[in-house]
């Protein structure tokens, strides 16, 4: 099944290939003679999980993308004081490769311009015996999860041709920025900006700075949380050089450019994004890269007034129904359907937030389903805030999975999801069932699969007393003698058979039609406990609470029951000790039946 977000990236490449305009950067010769046509777009989540289409593994140099890693660097190596000597962090309100210095004391403005990524350069230890171009690349391969390599031909461009920075290196070791000779560091800024990466590095790079640091696709931190914090600073202001004010209004996130043709932006607590595609307008971002980024902060709301929760894990458990059924007293050979064919329904139990983050994990766990999961049951009682785009990709998801022939239900009593699919056009055509509580959905998922991979021995309308699986272990001539010493009892729809706090009364055999039980919770809200229907029993587990009935039991409709009374089991147990033990019998082995599902409804409530 693919994911929604799959094919909106697609079709935001698609729409925004069309556009034209810029030219790729020609002050670098070898820059100038990559293809124009090149576009990627990778989306990776800070968990590890990454979306992509395009040319999204074609290699390109980093260019000015690598500056905030090594001002990271730096402030690493040396400490925040030392580094806040050296460079300011102001927006310069100039383009990249401005001699902008802070007047008196000769600072660059921020270390996103060129002035301040070549002090931040000379601020990197390992200068002094050669190693430091060494501990750059590893840095950067560290935050990009791969090891990275120079691209020998963009260097050797950027040396021969790099007569500005040049200048800006001397300018800079006039005024004391660099208190060596800057042919060195220029060599190694050249050689930083010639690293090799590809649209899938530089969002796993995005994605580790968006995690705080810690790399997700290698579990390591690579960054220290402080660290980030500064860098993601400087990049929300700075990093879009002249064009940051216009950025930050429309895109809303931090994030740096490259004169290679890639853009990476940053939600913290949520995604890294990165582009590529080679055309630059006039302030040096790619033309596509910059479309592309405003349609997907737009369009999956990612701005960072708008996404600035994070919010627990969405997705709280996954689990099949076998895990926790609903309730309802199955005969064996409905019984045996569920245990074979019950892993073909599934409950995704969901918590906190809905915005982009969680709805990405939300639809990411529905389209990792294995395909015969046939039922998806949502589960969003837990869920505080639902964003738009929460709503709209999991309508993208319930339409993927219509087309699979497969089904959406939502556990949703307060409608904050279903009264918006409600009024989409899918739902007159394909409504989404809708239930106050998971074992209702359960239920419904259990007799769908029944019907399905079942016979009609499986959800028989009418089932005498003495073939009810409560009395599976008696012989038949024992059931029959059971049955004669039973009464009839008939019921119609809301009728009360069974009052909380009422004494053991026997137990009721339901030979045709359904009863409820329901008893109230600690806030006082009556709550179905169970359903059974025909063939199940009801009543004897009073037994086993001081002779007190725990729940309410009412009729669903019209129900026929025989009843095997407190006062003929009492004679019973005086007049033919054996038939009696053998109905205990019996009726302990059901109800150990009933524990067993309690239980596992039990592990699952409480396993996370």
């Amino acid at each position: 099944m693919k994911s929604p977000i799959e094919k909106f990236l697609e079709d935001v490449h698609h729409e925004t290939l069309k556009i034209n305009g810029g030219e790729p950067a020609s002050y670098i010769p070898e820059l100038a003679t990559v293809n124009p046509d090149l576009f990627g777009i990778t989306l990776a989540t800070v968990d590890g999980y990454v979306y992509e289409t395009g040319d999204t593994r074609t290699n390109f140099s980093i260019q000015s993308i690598s500056k905030p890693f090594t001002y990271a660097l730096a402030l690493e190596d040396i400490g925040f004081e030392a580094v806040d000597e050296k460079i300011d962090v102001e927006p310069s309100g100039d383009s990249f490769n401005e001699i902008s210095l802070e007047p008196g004391t000769g600072r660059p403005m921020n270390p996103m311009i060129n002035a301040g990524a070549i002090a931040a350069v000379s601020l990197v230890r390992g200068g002094t015996n050669g190693s430091r171009p060494t501990r750059i690349l590893n840095a950067y391969s560290s935050y990009a999860g791969r090891d990275l390599d120079i691209d020998d031909d963009v260097f050797t461009s950027e040396l021969v041709n790099g007569h500005r920075n040049r200048a800006i290196g001397h300018m800079l070791r006039n005024f004391g920025i660099l208190e060596t000779d800057p042919n060195p560091v220029l060599k190694d800024y050249f050689m930083q900006c010639s690293v090799q990466v590809d649209c899938r590095d530089l969002a796993v790079m995005a994605a580790t700075l968006a995690n705080n640091g810690v790399n997700p696709f290698i579990g390591q931190r690579v960054m220290e949380v402080d660290v980030v914090e500064r860098v993601l600073s400087v990049m929300t202001t700075c990093g879009m050089y002249d064009a940051a004010g216009e950025w930050v209004t429309s895109v809303g996130m931090p994030a740096k450019s490259g004169v290679g043709g890639g853009i990476i932006a940053v939600l913290p607590g949520q995604v890294g994004l990165a582009v590529f595609a080679p055309p630059l307008d006039a302030f040096g971002h790619s033309v596509r890269g910059m479309a592309a980024c405003e349609r997907i902060s737009r369009e999956l709301e990612l701005h960072f007034v708008r996404a600035g929760r994070t919010g627990r894990s969405t997705v709280r458990s996954s689990y099949p129904i076998t895990n926790a059924p609903s309730g309802i007293r199955r005969n064996d050979e409905s019984a045996e359907v569920l245990e074979e064919h019950g892993y073909r329904a599934r409950v995704l139990e969901l918590q906190g937030d809905l915005l982009f983050a969680g709805a990405e994990a939300m639809v990411r766990a529905i389209t990792e389903l294995p395909a015969d999961v046939e039922h998806v049951v949502l589960d969003i009682r837990r869920v505080d805030e639902v964003a738009e785009i929460s709503l709209r990709m999991l309508v993208s998801a319930w339409q993927e999975l219509k087309n699979e022939n497969r089904t959406l239900l939502l556990v949703d009593p307060e409608s904050k999801v279903a009264s918006y699919l409600e009024s989409t056009p899918e739902h007159e055509k394909s409504p989404v069932p809708v239930f106050d509580t998971r074992s209702g959905a359960v239920e419904w998922c259990e007799s769908t699969l029944i019907r399905r991979y079942g016979n009609e021995l499986c959800l028989p309308s009418k089932v005498e007393a003495r073939n009810s699986p409560a009395l599976g272990t008696m012989s038949d001539a024992d059931a029959n003698a059971l049955q004669e010493l039973m009464v009839e009892r008939t019921y119609d729809a809301g009728d009360i058979i069974r009052r909380v706090g009422q004494k053991f009364g026997g137990v009721h055999f339901i030979e045709s039609g359904t009863v409820a039980g329901f008893l109230r919770d600690t806030s006082g809200d009556r709550v179905q406990t169970a359903k059974l229907s025909a063939g199940m029993t009801f009543g004897e587990l009073a037994l086993g609470s001081e002779d007190r009935q725990e729940t309410t039991v009412k009729a669903v409709g019209k129900v026929s029951i025989k009843l095997l009374e407190a006062a003929t089991i009492d004679t019973l147990e005086e007049e033919n000790p054996r038939l009696s033990v053998a109905l205990w019998k019996a009726l302990t082995r059901d109800a150990y039946v009933r524990v067993d599902q309690q239980l596992r409804e039990m592990a699952v409530r409480t396993r996370d």
